[in-house]
């Protein structure tokens, strides 16, 4: 176990960071097609100084607050957490435009702000961002998104970080959507028409956890034959506008049943200390249909950009390979949305030979609560321990 940690009083200072925007079209609301300003926070503990910062960024942002940051600036660390321009939504998001978003970030935590060295702290959904991020600031391969469009990430210059720290990460929105979508809905206009061999919810579901292992092998085919469906139409409909003279314009759609991964009904799946039949939005069965499911409102471009299967780049594990700065990775296993398998497969895939697995048991998604606070304080000093070894 680590050492205690002194405790700091910090400031959190607001700023934004500004940058020109190369888009053909405007995706987010609000503000000048040109610019975009990504709302950011800096976390400094008083009378700490550091010539080390980490930086925070999830794809849709939002995460200011989180016991995590906040714990990691009373540890001593000056943390900065920024905010794509998609903050709070998703619909539109482009993860190449992410990437270009933390390269700014990071660009003016070095050069205005003065760090020297720049720790990407990937939670969550910013765990693939940032080995995504690493692998094109090292060396940067993307030229445009899935759908042909800017950013080209070969031109941006991005500034790449000297060690990378994931939290309670998982493997890639992608396939994380993938593992949760909802394999029975068989038409995309119509989420009544559903297999019944594959509908978890159904009353009288033929399958009942714990389940058979040649069900779930074919319920998890069934997930990426689902999400290839859509890509299929996705690249049609993207097609169509472009033979009609129309090459920028979007279109809107809906995502039904994107909650139905088997693991949270069965605990035997990816076995964990989850309570069984929740998930880290509440009752899957609930969220499988609501309006806050991953993916429920998405434009063409950014399904091929953020959720397809075949077309993602963000991709925790493919780019993991190439990284090559030290790594850590931490688990959290009560967690009921990044499972130990996402955990493990990421530390697998790390390239680098400096790396450090650590899971904390009894740890939840967000260390949210007062049972928390110790898993949390372990957490935190693990990265501690780390970066002192390392930086």
């Amino acid at each position: 176990m680590p050492e205690p940690l002194a405790q700091h009083r910090y400031d959190r200072i607001p700023y934004l960071v500004v940058f020109e925007d190369s888009s053909p079209y405007q995706d987010v609301y609000g503000g000048t097609g040109d610019i975009v300003a990504l709302e950011s926070y800096l976390l400094v503990p008083r009378d700490v100084p550091s010539d080390t910062v980490l930086v925070f960024m999830h794809p849709i942002g939002g995460g200011a607050y989180l016991p995590m940051v906040n714990a990691l600036a009373r540890a001593g660390h000056h943390v900065v957490y920024c905010n794509s321009r998609y903050r709070g939504t998703d619909s539109a998001l482009i993860m190449e435009k992410v990437v270009e978003d933390l390269g700014a970030c990071i660009r003016d935590a070095k050069q205005r702000l003065g760090y020297e060295k720049v720790v990407l702290a990937g939670w969550s959904g910013g765990g693939s961002l940032s080995l995504f991020y690493q692998q094109q600031a090292r060396h940067a391969t993307v030229t445009a998104t899935p759908a042909g469009d800017p950013p080209d990430l070969t031109a941006l210059d991005l500034p790449a970080a000297d060690a990378v720290v994931l939290l309670a990460a998982h493997v890639s929105r992608h396939g994380t959507l993938t593992e949760w979508i909802d394999p029975s809905i068989l038409d995309e206009t119509d989420p009544s028409r559903r297999d019944p061999e594959l509908d978890l919810y159904a009353p009288d579901a033929p399958h009942k956890p714990p389940y058979d292992p040649e069900f779930v092998a074919r319920y998890r085919q069934a997930q990426i034959d689902r999400n290839r469906r859509i890509t299929v139409w996705v690249k049609e409909k993207l097609d169509e506008l472009r033979s009609a003279g129309r090459p920028h314009d979007e279109f809107g759609f809906v995502v039904h049943g994107t909650m139905a991964d088997p693991r949270w009904l069965d605990p035997a799946i990816d076995p964990n200390e989850r309570v069984p039949g929740t998930c880290y939005l509440g009752d899957p069965q609930v969220v499988n249909m609501g309006p806050v499911g991953l993916a429920r409102f998405c434009t063409l471009r950014s399904w091929l950009s953020q959720w397809s299967f075949d077309d993602a780049r963000a991709d925790g594990v493919a780019c993991g390979r190439d990284i090559d700065v030290p790594t850590l990775v931490v688990g959290n296993l009560a967690d009921n949305a990044c499972t130990p398998s996402h955990t493990r497969r990421l530390y697998d895939a790390i390239g680098h030979p400096v790396k450090k697995l650590h899971e904390i048991p009894g740890a939840t998604h967000y260390y949210a609560g007062p049972d928390q606070r110790p898993r949390l304080e372990e957490a935190v000093g693990v990265v501690t321990d780390f970066l002192r070894s390392v930086l």
